[in-house]
């Protein structure tokens, strides 16, 4: 197992999302749904997705690196990630003002890159 840091944090596993639509995909935990992907960019090295937890967590909305993702299943508009509803609820809240930020990104990669370890990316 290796620990994703940097820009793999931050980069789709799956090279073929590129410019995918995956608005309104319900998202999984490693321990069930958490709520919905309300946004999602594909920029090179800085992909994510922002996720509104709705009422599980009164409506927070958080922002995954796109690294997190383990897979999607398009047929059921499914996202998996690899992290569990309390560590998603412990995640530090989406800053509309900053989310576009590099030093936002990297009080993220901080906290997304401690709170688990991955496989290899596919």
């Amino acid at each position: 197992m290796a620990r994703m840091e940097g820009t793999d944090l931050w980069t789709y596993r799956d090279p073929n999302l590129a410019g995918e639509d995956l608005t309104g995909f319900g998202v999984e935990a490693a321990d069930g749904s958490i709520g919905k992907v309300d946004e999602a960019t594909y920029d090179v090295g800085a992909s994510y997705i922002v996720l509104d937890t709705g009422p599980w967590i009164f409506g927070k909305k958080v922002m995954l690196p796109a690294g997190v993702i383990d897979r999607i299943d398009r047929e059921n508009e499914k996202i998996y990630v690899s992290r569990t509803k309390d560590q998603i609820k412990s995640a530090p809240e989406f800053d509309e003002s900053r989310y576009r930020q590099e030093d936002y990104r990297r009080e993220l990669s901080g906290y997304y890159g401690e709170v688990g370890y991955f496989d290899e990316p596919l």
